[in-house]
């Protein structure tokens, strides 16, 4: 999923370089560390695309996560959080992120 979106983030970044920049900086800006870590600042982020039910976000913030040390432990207990808060949509998705985060896993082990 992560390598057919490429394409078109890339086109929407072309087509408005302003609100996409804003975007991205925003984003560089919530992950800085500070009280909280980025690891436990992207657990949070994958738990939420999961209560909001959005795929791409699930699939990059999965890879975001375990490139920033998260454990499948520590994913888990996120999707249960998740689960808690989106009820049984957000179990289906947690599903998938866990999936998600395993297979990115499974690449960075090569």
């Amino acid at each position: 999923m992560a390598k057919n979106l490429k394409p078109a983030v890339g086109e929407l970044r072309r087509a408005a370089p302003g609100p996409m920049q804003a975007f991205a900086d925003m984003g560089k800006a919530a992950l800085q560390p500070g009280a909280l870590d980025t690891k436990t600042k992207e657990l949070i982020a994958l738990a939420i695309s999961v209560a909001v039910r959005c795929d791409p976000c699930v699939t990059y913030h999965a890879s975001a996560a375990q490139r920033a040390g998260a454990g499948r432990d520590e994913v888990a207990e996120a999707m249960g959080l998740a689960v808690y808060m989106g009820a049984g949509p957000s179990a289906m998705y947690a599903a998938q992120a866990l999936e998600a985060f395993d297979q990115w896993q499974e690449k960075a082990e090569g």
